[in-house]
């Protein structure tokens, strides 16, 4: 068994394949288990590509029954579970965004997205406007970046993925994976002052 194999294979829940067994019998408490393990992080992928609370609901159902009706074609060896999922998720964004206009960032959704300063201990009026500051400025650097590259960085930062889970989700080659990430680094560079990205690199070690 091939090293990238066995990653795949340990990167699946112990009762898994008992559980997609039991879903593919019509076990409805199986069905439950799936969506209450894997129905959270979809959500949270599809909200920080996406930005509206109804169309992140709306994606997450979509590609639940999807996959629920489609589990037959979960293939283990190629793959970890959840990241077939982000895959089906990440495809129903893609298709949201094609069906309607959708806002490029809100402020709002930073911290959804993974990637909003965290709350300073320092609860100073000084370290809170301080954090209010760099929050707003990377929300309009956000607001630069394309659907893409939003969707790279909800990824990497939102889900924690490799750039190897990235480029399999994503449909690209790991290359490209990396260098979408790339150009969202240098472009929310470019549309922050030198202060806000010294501050921003020192928190997210960009």
């Amino acid at each position: 068994m091939s090293d990238e194999r066995t990653l795949s294979l340990q990167a699946n829940d112990p009762d898994l394949p008992d559980l997609i067994a039991r879903c593919q019998n019509g076990d409805q408490p199986a069905f439950a288990t799936l969506y209450e393990r894997y129905a959270p992080s979809l959500y949270r992928l599809a909200y920080s590509v996406l930005l509206v609370e109804q169309d992140a609901e709306d994606v997450l159902q979509e590609s639940m029954v999807y996959a629920f009706r489609n589990l037959h074609r979960y293939d283990p060896e190629r793959g970890a579970f959840r990241t077939w999922l982000y895959t089906i998720t990440v495809s129903r964004c893609r298709n949201a965004r094609r069906r309607k206009w959708l806002p490029t960032v809100a402020l709002s959704s930073l911290l959804n997205i993974g990637v909003e300063p965290p709350t300073p201990t320092d609860q100073s009026p000084e370290a809170r406007a301080a954090w209010g500051e760099l929050r707003d400025s990377l929300g309009r650097a956000l607001a630069t970046l394309s659907p893409l590259l939003r969707e790279a960085v909800a990824l990497r930062y939102g889900q924690g993925l490799t750039y190897r889970e990235m480029a399999e989700i994503m449909d690209c080659p790991q290359k490209t994976a990396e260098s979408r990430v790339r150009l969202a680094h240098e472009q929310l560079r470019r549309a922050m002052s030198g202060v806000e990205q010294a501050a921003l690199e020192e928190l997210l070690s960009l």
